[in-house]
């Protein structure tokens, strides 16, 4: 299993990560069960091995080289998980995470929870999976999860100020919202500034990077929370997106 998996067991190394047998076998697991799914639903668009290593695999855990998650009692939410991307392969890598999936499309989430049972990941810290929009769990007057999180991540795509109003509301003060960009994400950040203290946020760092092996241009934006959200943040659902916080 090692070998076939050893450009991957690389890569992840580049990055700070080194994998046991037992998390080889569980990012295997993971990959059957991807293409087996995807076979009848549209849960991604890559699917050749090598791609998954790489494109969904390694650059989940690459905000590893850019924050410490080892050994912590951190609680995560994954925003717009889509098929488990970043929250699974943090949570293989990083058993002790307590992590929250969420996601608007239920088909998706069955799928996650199907991988959350065989890969057996609630045996350590906690993982579970939540259906809605981002907008909707930090405006509820009961059961609310604003302001509850360690640390927020999200590889959805949308620019950086939308992302910031559907991540921030869930992050604790001192808490950090992690977005993975696919680009150089400077143009984004500078657009951006407005909304991310609007929001309580506060750009720490913003770190470039090309995957092992390949030439594809990454960028993990780190905003720290340091002070509450507004409660009039996030708004309505879809209006983040139609209209971004300047």
């Amino acid at each position: 299993m090692r070998t076939k998996y050893e450009q991957m067991i690389k890569d992840f190394a580049e990055f700070g990560v080194e994998l046991s047998d037992e998390q080889i076998q569980q990012f295997d697991t993971y990959y059957s069960m991807l293409v087996e799914w995807n076979k009848v639903m549209n849960l991604t668009g890559i699917t050749e091995f090598d791609d998954v290593c790489r494109l969904h695999f390694t650059d989940s855990i690459s905000s590893a080289k850019f924050f410490d998650f080892k050994g912590k009692d951190i609680s995560l939410i994954d925003i717009g998980t889509g098929a488990g991307f970043p929250g699974i392969p943090l949570k293989i890598v990083f058993p002790e995470l307590n992590i929250t999936l969420l996601d608007s499309l239920n088909k998706r989430l069955n799928f996650l929870n199907d991988v959350i049972d065989e890969l057996h990941l609630n045996n350590t810290g906690s993982i579970r999976t939540l259906h809605g929009r981002a907008e909707d769990f930090c405006q509820k007057k009961e059961g609310s999860l604003r302001e509850t999180f360690d640390v927020a991540v999200s590889r959805a795509v949308a620019n950086m100020a939308t992302l910031s109003e559907y991540c921030l509301p869930y992050v604790k003060v001192g808490g950090s919202f992690l977005a993975y960009k696919s680009e150089k994400a400077e143009g984004e950040l500078a657009e951006a500034k407005g909304a991310i203290h609007l929001l309580g946020g506060k750009l720490e760092s913003s770190n470039e990077f090309v995957l092992p092996g390949s030439d594809v241009s990454r960028t993990i934006c780190t905003v720290k929370k340091v002070e509450p959200t507004s409660k009039k943040y996030p708004r309505k659902a879809g209006v983040p997106s139609k209209q971004p916080l300047k």
